[in-house]
């Protein structure tokens, strides 16, 4: 209970110590910084997933193409 009280404690000083900042125009620059590098970073992230699942598909296609040849010809 009490680790639980110290992690809520911690994230609101820390909610409150990252808004005074960013007040701040070096922490405004700071947060707009991190703010672009998570975006990019999950934009990275969704293409790898699209370009992975794209080659699943292909693959299962493919799969699915040879079972098919091979019940044709029996």
């Amino acid at each position: 209970m009490k680790g639980i009280l110290l992690l809520v404690a911690g994230v609101a000083i820390g909610f409150v110590v990252a808004h005074q900042v960013s007040k701040t125009p070096e922490g405004k620059r700071f947060f707009e910084d991190v703010d672009a590098k998570a975006r990019e970073f999950g934009s990275a992230v969704v293409d790898g997933y699209k370009a992975r699942e794209a080659e699943l598909r292909a693959a299962v296609a493919e799969a699915e193409d040879a079972i098919a040849d091979l019940t044709r010809s029996r």
